[in-house]
This record gives structure tokens, sequence and C-alpha cells, in this order.
């Protein structure tokens, strides 16, 4: 089936829009945002897993945010005619968002979905590592500073060719350390993250994780290598306006992560007698946290964030529309603050958090979150007739 928006957008009622998302990630955010702004919404979920948007905030007596919800066997199913009959019946416009693109095939959302997005649909696999002009090349074009790669993500490399570019940071340069990005063994797009000091290191954590069904031989061998930066953590959180054609920083956050965040409260000889006994915290993450960065900052923050908008017009036309974030720590190795990006949500964030920082508020007079500025965006284009303009 061939993807024709704007002949979907022409059968549209441009006066009763509905903002409809995946039951999950961030849904909760997109439908608040549009319910305070007028929006229908419509939440399609997974069955035995829909109590959130089905019950607990489902709209009654003045309550709630999710209006509809439209239950599928397996979160794949949207692509099924009859859920995207529905859909289009609702006048609806889709925002993606990271369970989206996890649960459902790259191909066939981007040729067979046949209802408007909200964003760049094609530019979603590019966060993917083992993709052609996948995230680290974008930014590598746009001049932004990446983690020193050691290993791409889904490149192979026999023993003798890795060993020897492990011999090359660790023994030739004094490398600090290096943080590996397996894929999970059970929930596969999820990363089994652990970090190195040396080659030997690697093998024997990587075997442990096996032993243990963290990861995967096969995850392993095609596992990211890459610097790890000892910095500050921070998330940027940013909107490009198509309409306007301005940047703006929603807000700023880092990940909590289990259980690393309960074992970094531990006094190290506790974490000494654990790691000893073999012991390996994890680094799933499982929420955010907002904090804020110096004013000195923000800048560099601006700076960077413009040359991805930049780099994704030239390189993945029309480029990124609404929502991203660059996530990275603030290094200071070399005497002055700088920031590393180490990953690139071409979408929105997952963090709800980032309106109890100060920036959309000092920009708008008042906090906003995504949905808030997605269902803003939306809202615009549509008084505007100009829907096409951030719609794919």
């Amino acid at each position: 089936m061939a993807i024709n928006i704007e002949s979907v957008l022409a059968n549209y009622n441009k006066d009763d829009l509905t903002i409809g998302v995946l039951g999950g990630h961030s849904a909760l955010d997109v439908c608040s945002g549009a319910k305070e702004r007028g929006f229908r919404t419509v939440a399609i979920c997974q069955k035995g897993r829909d109590l959130t948007y089905s019950k607990y905030y489902k709209t009654r007596n003045g309550k709630g945010c999710v209006d509809e919800v439209i239950l599928v066997d397996k979160f794949a199913d949207i692509v099924k005619p009859e859920i995207q009959e529905q859909l289009r019946a609702m006048n609806t416009i889709f925002v993606h968002n990271r369970y989206f693109w996890v649960y459902c095939n790259f191909e066939e959302i981007e040729k067979e979905f046949n209802v408007p997005i909200f964003g760049t649909r094609e530019m979603l696999k590019l966060e993917e590592r083992d993709v052609p002009n996948n995230q680290y090349i974008l930014m590598e074009k746009a001049g932004i500073r990446i983690p020193k790669i050691i290993r791409q993500g889904g490149t192979q490399t026999d023993k003798a060719t890795l060993d020897k570019a492990f011999d090359n940071h660790f023994v030739t340069n004094k490398g600090g350390p290096l943080l590996v990005k397996a894929n999970e063994a059970i929930r596969s797009y999820e990363r089994a993250f652990f970090v190195i000091t040396n080659q030997d290191d690697f093998y024997r954590i990587g075997a442990d994780m096996i032993k243990n069904e963290k990861t995967t031989q096969a995850n392993i061998d095609n596992a990211v290598i890459e610097e790890f930066i000892i910095g500050a953590q921070v998330n940027f959180n940013f909107f490009y306006s198509s309409l306007t054609g301005e940047l703006e920083l929603m807000g700023t956050d880092m990940r909590r992560q289990t259980s690393m965040d309960g074992f970094l409260r531990l006094d190290s000889v506790t974490q000494s007698q654990l790691i000893t006994s073999g012991y390996k915290p994890s680094m799933v993450e499982n929420g955010h946290v907002a904090i804020t960065v110096k004013e000195s900052i923000l800048e560099k923050a601006f700076a960077i964030g413009e040359k991805f908008v930049e780099i994704s017009k030239k390189e993945a036309a029309p480029g990124i529309i609404g929502p991203f974030a660059l996530q990275g720590a603030v290094d200071s190795q070399h005497g002055t603050e700088e920031i590393v990006i180490f990953d690139v949500s071409m979408r929105i964030p997952g963090s709800p958090g980032t309106r109890f920082t100060p920036y959309s508020g000092y920009l708008y007079g008042q906090p906003l979150s995504f949905g808030d500025r997605i269902a803003m965006e939306i809202r615009v284009a549509a008084y505007k007739n100009t829907l096409h303009q951030i719609l794919t």
C-alpha cells in the first residue's frame, strides 16, 4: 500500500482531530497535552497491558486523559487495515514513540501505516547503529563530539583485530574505561551495558553475562564498544518547529537505572564485596530525574542541537520534526566543559519530568510538557492549513 498522507488529510475534518499513541513509553504525556488543548485522544493498547490507559487514566467524570482505547492482540497489529481504518475514521494524527518502533516493523510502518505521523517516520531506524547513515554517522558529519568508537555496532571482528584495538586503546594510548552495549537476551530492544577497564574484562564479563542469560554470544559479537565518558550525564530534550524554523530546549534530565542506582548508594566496602562475589549491577532504564544545567552550558547545547537539525535536513530530508533528544554527558577532561553525545532519540523521549526544568518556561512563560508542545504545534498547523509540513 502506497503511503499518501496528503490524500488522507484531504478527507480529515481539521476541526475534529484525534491525537493517537501506542499505549506505552510517553503515551500519557502526549494524551495529557492533547486533552489540555481540546483534542480527543486514542491509545492503541496490547491486551493484558492496557489498564493504565483503559482504567486508571481513562477519561471519566472530568478526570483522565485517554478518551478511547483500541485493544489489539499485539502492538504490531496497528498496521492491520481495520485498525488503520478506525484511526483514519477518527481523524487521527499519530505521535510515534519508542514503543512504536520497538514492537512494530520499521519497513511496515514506513510503507504500510497509512495514518499521518507527527514527525519524520523515515528517521527512526537511524537510532539503530547497524544501519547506513545511523545516528553516529549523522553526528560525525555534523561535527558533534561522540565517544571514541572501538567497534561499530553490527560489525563483527575477529579476536586478533579486536585485541589489537584494545591494545591500542588501553596500552598504547593509556585510554580510560570502555562501555560495551550488547543487546539483552530476552528484551532484545534493551541493551545489557557493561564497563571494562582492560581487554580481559571484555571476555570475562561477557562470558558471565552469557552464562547468566543476560545476553547472547551473538549479541556480544555485535556489540558497540565505545569510550566511557566520565562526566555529568545530561539528556538535552529539544523540539524543532518546522513551522517557525526555531529550535527549543524543552528540558534536561538524566536516566535512573536498575540496579545501578541502588548499587551506587552502598558504601565502597560493600560494593567491593559484591563485585568480588560476582555481583554485576545492571543499567536497565526505569525512569528519569529532572535536572538543570549551568546557563553557560546552554549555548553549547543549542549549538549541537542546531547542528543536528541541519544535518538531518541534509542527510534525511525533510529532517527532524518536533521532539528529539541528544543524550550524553558534560566532559571536562581537556580543561573546558564539552558536551559529548552518545545517544539520539529521534522522536519524543520518554521523560515527562522535563516540564519540571525551567527552560520551556523561560521561553513561554510557563513550563510545557512535550505533550503540550506537540499539541500546540498540531493546533497551529491545523488552523493555518499547514499540517503537511509537520506530518509524514
